[in-house]
């Protein structure tokens, strides 16, 4: 029998990154590949401590031609310490990257996770980013990011790495997610809001952490509620530490109008976002944003800051420069249902999820795993 040319390594098991692993996988023979993996916990040991972990356990009798892995690993430090690994064809994805991820405080930012990846792409053949914004945020900023250092001179490194980036969208399987959209008269529409009053209801599906600013959710709800329109609101996604300080009290305050509050199984997540009117992003970082095209496709409107990726997504009309156009745009639609429902129509007769898909996407990596 013979042995597996593929080698996937995945740190940080876990969210987005097992999704896209598994999404892959499942395409793939078992005898193609090797998995090594980690959970999705203690994200900053795993960036500092996998490559030595991992160059433990991975077998010295190999046949590998292929390693494919994220980028939460430091590719130059697994090389160096296995240089068996050396002459495969080593392909790094980039579901976000280190040079641009929002700290809380500039002064708090450990420069060796930005370090890491720098070496990590010169390490490795291909480096495949999720999006123009990621892969553009990321050269636009490796010189910058290395003026940090104080004494030394290191140059040209951006067209270095350059030459080896491509972007290759994030594949999502819209086909086993249902959607309520369906056509009439030829163009795509969704039912009304009928037997629920017209009432608007908003989900919010991220991460509970600080760069998804829940603290302008809850500030633009609070605003709503406080002008007394009808709304119903889902506060969903993965949490992997404490409550943020922005959600304490929440409940109380917002009362019956906060229909889902924590995360969510799948099969009650779908039932979540097909019930949704309208999907909500606040945040500060975003390199891709799969949890809003999940939500979008089940027939949820989208609405997004204009900046980060979204721009690169989503039609201006649904994006929002400050937090006052946001409320406007929420507090407009609560008041007059009728409005909403045209526009969220007029949306979805032009917007294409086709190339966001698994099933156009998938192929393309396919081609680069089996070399």
């Amino acid at each position: 029998m013979s042995k597996p040319s593929i080698l996937i390594i995945e740190p940080f098991f876990g969210g987005s990154h097992k999704q896209l692993i598994e999404t892959l996988t499942e395409c793939l023979s078992v005898p193609e590949y090797d998995l090594f993996t980690l959970p999705a916990k203690k994200w900053h040991w795993r960036a500092r401590t996998s490559a030595l972990y991992f160059s433990q356990i991975i077998p010295t009798d190999h046949m590998y031609r292929v390693l494919f892995t994220s980028s939460v690993i430091n590719l130059a430090e697994l090389i160096g310490t296995r240089p068996d690994l050396g002459d495969c064809r080593k392909l790094v994805y980039f579901h976000e990257n280190q040079l641009v991820y929002p700290v809380r405080d500039v002064k708090e930012r450990d420069v060796q996770y930005g370090l890491n990846q720098i070496l990590t792409c010169l390490a490795a053949d291909c480096c495949i980013f999720n999006s123009n914004f990621n892969r553009t945020s990321f050269l636009d900023n490796i010189q910058s990011f290395l003026s940090i250092q104080p004494d030394l001179k290191l140059k040209n490194l951006r067209d270095k790495i350059e030459k080896k980036c491509e972007v290759i969208y994030y594949p999502i399987k819209f086909h086993s997610f249902p959607n309520k959209r369906f056509m009439i008269g030829g163009k795509m529409t969704l039912p009304t809001m009928e037997n629920d009053k017209d009432c608007l209801h908003i989900i919010w599906p991220h991460r509970w952490e600080h760069d998804k600013n829940p603290k302008l959710l809850v500030e633009v709800l609070l605003e709503l509620n406080k002008r007394k329109v009808e709304f119903k609101v889902t506060i969903c996604g993965e949490t992997y530490n404490a409550m943020p300080e922005a959600f304490e009290g929440i409940q109380e305050k917002l009362g019956t109008k906060l229909v889902n509050f924590g995360y969510l199984s799948k099969e009650n997540y779908v039932k979540a976002l097909m019930a949704g009117d309208v999907v909500v992003s606040t945040a500060g970082h975003e390199f891709y944003g799969v949890a809003m095209l999940e939500a979008t496709y089940c027939g949820c409107m989208p609405i997004a800051p204009n900046k980060l990726v979204y721009p690169e997504i989503y039609p201006s009309e649904n994006l929002y420069n400050t937090s006052n156009q946001l409320i406007k745009m929420l507090y407009n639609w609560c008041r007059n249902p009728d409005v909403f429902r045209r526009q969220r129509d007029k949306f979805f007769e032009y917007f294409t999820f086709d190339i966001y898909s698994a099933q156009r996407l998938v192929p393309k990596y396919l081609e680069k795993l089996r070399i």
